[in-house]
């Protein structure tokens, strides 16, 4: 899937000379974290979040530092942390640049994407136009999606799902395979043998599920140390 599979294309925006009560307004009344701010072209010049509006003067959550870190501190991050707290426009509180993606992107590079950036959403831009957006939220319906639609219900013979299911094991989990068995009948897969770990056993057990056709796995795998031993 890409992200233009899942993202949310009715983006609400805003300007740069927007008003900070204004966007916090904005924010709750759509139920948002976030908004992208664009210029008079409808180009993407930076994003709002509700961080950019947590240390507000106004509320009496602005930062406060101990004299002696304001005289140590980066003259730039004070100057940061007074804009995020004072300033009343869009343009002066705005997080710049922003991290963006493409509509093909896969999901497994956004999702890279946000853990990299510590983001929790990401513009989705194409010829230089705001085209969606995508959150944490969207990859996590995507997931729930992707299960739901894939759950495989065809009928496989049974012997050729046997043979499915080892090469699977074989190729993902080819360590933990030497002492398992597998029986399979009316799609139904039993594992049977040994394996040294807890994450053993359960890979074993996620690897078979994933082989289309397999209709149930029933996990007989016992965790011992008796193929190392004696």
């Amino acid at each position: 899937m890409q992200a233009s599979d899942v993202m949310v294309s009715n983006v609400i925006t805003v300007g740069p000379n927007d008003s900070v009560q204004d966007i916090a307004r904005l924010l709750l009344a759509n139920r948002i974290s976030a908004v992208p701010v664009l210029d008079d072209n409808s180009a993407l010049i930076g994003i709002v979040s509700e961080g950019d509006l947590i240390h507000r003067v106004e509320a009496g959550t602005e930062r406060r530092r101990s004299w002696w870190l304001d005289l140590l501190g980066d003259k730039g991050s004070l100057a940061r942390d007074f804009l995020k707290s004072h300033a009343t426009r869009a343009a002066d509180i705005m997080t710049a640049p922003v991290i963006t993606a493409n509509p093909d992107m896969p999901l497994g590079e956004i999702a890279s994407l946000l853990e990299k950036h510590k983001i929790k959403r990401v513009p989705i831009v194409h010829e230089g136009k705001v085209v969606g957006i995508v959150s944490r939220a969207n990859l996590i319906q995507a997931l729930a999606v992707w299960h739901k639609g894939t759950a495989s219900k065809t009928k496989v013979d049974d012997s050729i799902l046997r043979d499915r299911v080892f090469a699977e094991l074989r190729s993902k989990l080819s360590a933990s395979v030497s002492h398992i068995n597998v029986i399979v009948h009316d799609g139904t897969v039993e594992l049977w043998g040994g394996v040294d770990s807890l994450e053993e056993k359960r890979a074993l057990r996620v690897a078979a599920e994933l082989v289309p056709g397999v209709q149930a796995v029933i996990d007989h795998v016992a965790i011992e140390k008796w193929h190392h031993g004696a």
